[in-house]
């Protein structure tokens, strides 16, 4: 047997809080969403405003993040022409996300679930994902 530790419901809230407060704070409305440590989604919100379009990728990412245990915009410089995983963004139907705004949370040195931000650019989207784990840490 094995012990799984994993985000639970309230540390989804938590994590969608404090990425919620950062997207404000630049002006961006965006589309967040929570996954536990296996890629199932636990939580989501889209805020008004955020982009309708946001909403599937910003669970990709999430999932990506969480499942593959890689932050998506590694995926993004690992998967381009020449490089090792050229192709990969087509893998698992096309939801394995190569653009940045996933990121795994991790706890203890495992991951435990995965954050997923869409609707800015990719920079501002994983600085909004950031803003959600460290606020989420901090308060732990």
């Amino acid at each position: 047997m094995i012990t799984v530790t994993r985000l639970d419901c309230m540390d989804a809230r938590a994590l969608i809080a404090g990425a919620r407060a950062k997207a404000d704070e630049i002006g961006v409305p965006m589309c967040i969403a929570i996954t536990d440590e296996s890629g199932n989604l636990i939580a989501f919100e889209r805020m008004d405003g955020g982009k309708v379009t946001s909403s599937t990728i910003a669970i990709d990412k999430s999932f990506t993040a969480s499942a593959a245990k890689k932050a998506t915009h590694e995926y993004g410089a690992a998967s381009q022409p020449g490089a090792p995983a050229y192709g990969i963004a087509s893998a698992i139907h096309g939801r394995l996300m190569v653009v940045g705004g996933g990121l795994p949370v991790i706890v203890g040195g495992e991951v435990v679930g995965g954050i997923g931000v869409s609707s800015g650019t990719p920079a501002q989207d994983t600085e909004v994902a950031q803003a959600g784990i460290d606020g989420f840490l901090a308060n732990m």
